[in-house]
């Protein structure tokens, strides 16, 4: 019997691809989404006072979308999505004040066939997609050291750029023996300067119970002087074993003209303690060379119960521990709730 945790977890990580444009509806509109909120205490390791919190998403930021796809004939469809963040705790549209009015998680269009998928917008970015399937954290941008650690700025981010992308050209190739490739370049349209552009390459095998992620990218639109852009790369790999599901990646990021770079190992697990929970633990480190100042290492560590209630809702409990060399120890604790609609 298939278990009923896993079973949810497959089902959200499933919802979170198709959203991401890895996959599309059948014909017609549907509407979906995710809502949670959490409520705790939170100290980072650069923190001198602790903040008593009320926050969105959790686990997993919230958001509604819209997708629908029209049969074209031959095996090829139209299809289109558009997805909105949105924060429980105050209503408020995005993430935060600084996200776009509109659809600030997507907003595309594009083809799809037995050539594959291609599409233009706004989209996840390919390389945050196959950070959460290495990390028992998933794409939490709150409780996921290797996440928090990579794009979370009040963490001393290592990765230049947000999780999502604009002006996106996306393909996604059709799988091949378990293996599937997304392709990604974005203008910068920077007016007599073609050079500033993102893009990238990801690379994902599943199959069975491996699962292995390589992704490549370049930044340059999202850059701040001096630095010209960044080179990052992520590869990681998952395995379920039954009793745990293992987790290991390892990310280096090197930004131009400054010399900064960083390398960010993590380990993590996933393990049934019960017919519907788990016990989530991961550790991330990073370590930065920047030739201009000292920085210590950074030692993230999370721990945290997940526990199902049915396909569609659960609730859980998260303890964050965050530390860099030279700064005092954080620690955070959380308790959560998230409902899949």
């Amino acid at each position: 019997m298939r278990h009923p945790q896993r079973a949810a977890v497959g089902r959200l990580f499933a919802l979170f691809l198709i959203s991401a444009g890895l996959a599309h509806a059948e014909d017609g509109v549907q509407v979906y989404g995710l809502i949670g909120s959490y409520a705790g205490s939170i100290k980072r390791s650069d923190n001198v006072e602790r903040t008593a919190v009320v926050g969105s998403g959790g686990l997993t930021t919230s958001w509604w979308g819209i997708r629908g796809s029209e049969d074209l004939g031959d095996g090829t469809k139209g299809i289109f999505q558009v997805e909105q963040f949105f924060q429980p705790d105050t209503g408020g549209a995005g993430r935060s004040t600084a996200d776009p009015a509109g659809f600030s998680r997507s907003g595309w269009v594009g083809l799809s066939g037995a050539y594959g998928q291609l599409t233009i917008g706004r989209h996840t970015s390919p390389y945050y997609v196959s950070m959460q399937m290495v990390n028992p954290f998933g794409s939490s941008v709150v409780f996921s050291p290797l996440v928090v650690q990579s794009y979370v700025a009040a963490f001393s981010n290592t990765v230049i750029g947000d999780t999502v992308w604009n002006n996106v050209i996306q393909y996604v190739a059709p799988t091949v023996g378990g293996l599937s490739t997304t392709v990604v370049y974005a203008p910068g349209e920077v007016a007599g300067n073609s050079s500033v552009n993102n893009a990238g390459i990801h690379l994902r095998y599943v199959q069975g119970k491996l699962s292995a992620v390589f992704s490549a990218q370049r930044v340059r639109t999202a850059a701040v002087a001096p630095s010209t852009g960044q080179n990052a790369e992520l590869a990681g790999v998952a395995y379920d074993a039954g009793w745990a599901k293992l987790y290991a990646s390892a990310q280096a990021t090197d930004n131009k003209v400054t010399n900064i770079t960083s390398r960010t190992w993590q380990l993590g697990t996933s393990v049934p303690v019960t017919k519907s929970g788990s016990i989530l633990a991961s550790w991330a480190r990073s370590t930065i060379d920047n030739p201009a100042a000292v920085v210590g290492d950074h030692n993230t560590a999370g721990l945290g119960y997940d526990y199902y209630f049915s396909r569609r809702t659960d609730v859980y409990v998260t303890y964050l521990y965050d530390h860099i060399d030279g700064k005092a120890k954080g620690n955070s604790y959380a308790l959560g709730i998230r409902h899949l609609f």
